[in-house]
């Protein structure tokens, strides 16, 4: 797809500039852009994260992004690969907003394997940089770009992040701009989540649950029966038992579904992640 021929440009003066972008201590003169320039300012979150991201972390970014399109707000990311790359597909997947803002000129596509990406980008969302067409990336483009993903965003989430990731610094900005600042716990055997887990050390919001993200920014949440609608096979037939029985145990469900405990405590996991459960003293009950 040739998008050269779609660029336009917004100057910080005009009042199409983003306008939470506006707000930080240096914001771009001037943004390149293709696309719906109005998803700059619509209500939302940024997810970063480490590129060789985890089967789980990659799970998390991607479900991130889809709730967060669930619910009408735009993910922000860098498009790179790992935790970047699938919180967009998370928030396309529902036909959802996004918007990928560059660390390189906005008509070269890095990393260029990431074409199909950018083209679906470009078609139901929005491509950003403030470095003009042809402007190659470098070590210092990227990292600079980090304060524009955070300063279009009420808050940031790390999904992953090792010791030296550049997702840190995405955090960093977020919260030298005075935005809120979320990053999901993980593995204390794990590389990726060294970073992630001293951001909560330091005073990000651990990220337990999905929902906290909207609940913490005061968003109000769609209806849960629009989430349960979209799940899976096993994931529904707990959700049904849940629902018929008013309040279970994880050890009910195995007996009433046949299936070992292990499994059942993985699907909750995972419903509990996407708000559709909550677990208190030892009891499951469906989230209002």
């Amino acid at each position: 797809m040739d998008i050269t021929k779609d660029i336009k440009t917004v100057e910080k003066n005009s009042e199409k500039y983003p306008i939470l972008l506006r707000e930080i201590k240096d914001p771009p003169e001037r943004l390149y852009y293709i696309g719906n320039l109005e998803l700059a300012s619509c209500s939302s979150v940024s997810v970063v994260g480490s590129r060789k991201a985890s089967a789980y972390g990659k799970w998390a970014a991607h479900e991130i992004g889809k709730r967060l399109a669930d619910n009408d707000v735009v993910t922000v990311s860098g498009m790179a690969a790992g935790i970047d790359s699938m919180s967009h597909k998370g928030a396309l997947s529902v036909n959802g907003n996004t918007i990928a803002v560059l660390g390189c000129g906005i008509d070269i596509c890095f990393p260029a394997f990431n074409r199909a990406l950018r083209d679906e980008i470009v078609e139901k969302g929005l491509l950003l940089s403030e470095y003009p067409p042809g402007y190659p990336g470098s070590k210092f483009t990227f990292p600079h770009r980090n304060r524009i993903i955070s300063g279009l965003s009420m808050a940031t989430v790390v999904v992953e992040a090792g010791v030296s990731s550049g997702s840190l610094i995405t955090a960093e900005r977020a919260a030298e701009q005075g935005r809120n600042v979320f990053s999901v716990p993980g593995n204390i055997n794990s590389f990726g989540s060294i970073g992630t887990n001293k951001l909560i050390q330091d005073g990000a919001y651990p990220l337990a649950l999905i929902d906290d993200i909207f609940d913490i920014l005061g968003i109000n949440k769609k209806n849960t029966a629009n989430i349960i609608r979209q799940l899976g096979r096993e994931e529904q037939t707990l959700v049904k038992i849940i629902q018929r029985e008013g309040e279970v145990s994880a050890d009910y469900l195995c007996r009433e579904v046949n299936m070992k405990v292990s499994d059942v405590n993985a699907i909750l996991t995972i419903l509990e992640m996407k708000g559709v459960v909550y677990s208190a003293l030892g009891k499951i009950f469906i989230a209002n």
